[in-house]
């Protein structure tokens, strides 16, 4: 969602999905190309899509890699949590720059920044020169804030946590692709005639040219609002510009975005850890062929094709009928699960058991994913951008967290460090709880019995009454009429306030 304000009327648009009063659309079509709101979608998942293979592109080859780098155990495992620290401030400049200037062009532009640490990995030739390519196009992954707040932009609540989980999802499949794509093209590199110390350098070409071309992509067909461009509108004077400092404090003062962040470090987190270490594991762990190796870790990352977009689907459908307590319960139910999986999977010593129990693990973890982002949208309405960041921001440093502590160096085994990993899973999911909304409620209290307990008293709370008198929260307004299916069931039963009349809604 944009941070400016309506401030005029523009002609009525026709659109091909049916929408609401801010131009969103209402309902998903999946394999719909329609403009704007499907073809924003379809460029959202493939960019960070091409991000996620780029970033995860070493480690199904880094038995080759790591021999002729000379890497040590703890330069591998310095690599990985390079590769995914990087995003973490990125991610929260994201939030503030697709505020700032709209999705399309703040996406595009930090593609186009990494692309060429990608190119560079082909001529990494020591420790400290692979961990920076890895440091760099590690920033590529804060796109996911793009797409989060690109989907955010264009689908109405009912929908949202849908196009949101499946729009991640299939980007986050790029980590589960890459560990094919990755060694089928070392492998027929090095079929052709290249030494193996050649063949996955010139692999490398691959992911950097996919990554380029998706970023020409989104800035040629992609669109910030259903309304149009960010520049466009606000060049014809139909959006005025917030102030950065006002967003940015409403944003990291709304505590709930904390706790979203410190839960998603234990999901997303989770899975850029698993991405970076469990080809690995199963290579030397089992004596596999890397190859072999590479298909078994890429069904962690290709659970992502359903299990993410399930998360979002299961937060809507858990919305429509128990409103933002049923999102917060599924969340930690899911969650939960997940960690008790990863527990699990630490414990098992047979090759099939430990592909099994990786793929249920796999879904519930990015389940929980999906659901995260069903209630993200929610937090903030002037501040979406930032407290996507944070929540995104979050996921990194968790990967970072764990990998420092579980998978750097030799200090516990891999199977040891997948145990405690999950165990902080579970204890990460439990500050839910905490999660309140005075007009929604929380998972063991409903709404406030407050006068002050409604949809816009909440989003107009971030707005002062000299900002209220310029007409700068018009738009709060209505996405604080569109939010109320977030009630559940009993929005059916109750009467509107009295603020919440159709003049609020212009």
């Amino acid at each position: 969602m944009e941070i400016s304000s309506t401030i005029t009327e523009t002609e009525p648009q026709k659109f091909a999905l049916p929408v609401d009063s801010e131009h969103k659309a209402t309902e998903f079509h999946l394999f719909s190309s329609a403009a704007p709101h499907m073809r924003a979608f379809h460029l959202s998942w493939i960019s960070f899509f091409s991000c996620f293979v780029s970033t995860f592109a070493a480690p199904p080859l880094l038995p080759i890699i790591r021999d002729n780098l000379n890497l040590t155990a703890t330069d591998i495992g310095n690599a990985g949590v390079a590769s995914v620290s990087g995003a973490v401030f990125a991610r929260i400049a994201m939030g503030t720059a697709c505020d700032l200037f709209g999705p399309r062009l703040a996406s595009a532009s930090l593609i186009l920044l990494t692309a060429p640490a990608v190119y560079f990995t082909s001529i990494a030739s020591s420790p400290i020169s692979f961990l920076l390519v890895r440091f760099f196009t590690g920033f590529s992954l804060a796109t996911f804030v793009s797409a989060q707040f690109w989907m955010s932009s264009m689908f109405s609540g009912p929908v949202v946590g849908t196009a949101n989980g499946v729009a991640a999802g299939w980007g986050n499949l790029g980590g589960g692709a890459t560990q094919l794509i990755m060694a089928l093209v070392f492998s027929l590199i090095r079929d052709i005639g290249a030494v193996k110390f050649t063949a996955w350098r010139i692999a490398f070409f691959i992911p950097a040219l996919f990554q380029t071309l998706s970023a020409f992509a989104i800035l040629i067909f992609g669109q910030d609002l259903p309304d149009g461009n960010y520049q466009r509108l606000q060049n014809s004077g139909n959006k005025q510009k917030d102030k950065f400092s006002r967003v940015f404090y409403h944003g990291i003062t709304n505590y709930r975005g904390w706790i979203l962040a410190l839960t998603y470090g234990y999901c997303f987190g989770v899975e850029l850890t698993v991405d970076n270490i469990i080809a690995e594991y199963f290579y030397d762990r089992f004596n596999l062929k890397l190859h072999t190796a590479g298909i078994i870790a890429a069904s962690f990352g290709l659970a992502n094709i359903v299990s993410r977009p399930a998360g979002g689907v299961l937060s809507d459908m858990m919305a429509k009928r128990f409103g933002m307590r049923g999102r917060l319960w599924a969340l930690w139910a899911v969650q939960t699960l997940g960690g008790v999986f990863c527990i699990i999977l630490g414990q098992v010593g047979s090759l099939t058991a430990s592909i099994v129990v990786m793929i249920v693990f796999s879904v519930f973890v990015q389940a929980a994913c999906g659901l995260t982002f069903g209630v993200v949208p929610f937090v903030s309405r002037r501040s979406l951008g930032v407290i996507s960041g944070m929540t995104g921001g979050g996921g990194n440093v968790g990967a970072v967290l764990t990998q420092l502590i579980f998978f750097k160096g030799s200090k516990y085994s891999k199977e040891t460090g997948i145990t405690l990993m999950g165990v902080m899973i579970v204890c990460c999911t439990l500050p839910i709880f905490l999660i309140y909304f005075p007009q929604w409620g929380g998972m063991f209290c409903g709404p406030s019995s407050e006068k002050i307990a409604t949809e816009e008293d909440y989003y107009l709370s971030e707005w002062s009454s000299k900002e209220q008198g310029k007409g700068l929260h018009q738009a709060s307004l209505k996405f604080a009429d569109n939010s109320r299916s977030e009630r559940g069931r009993r929005v059916h039963s109750q009467t509107l306030p009295s603020n919440a009349t159709p003049s609020a809604n212009v």
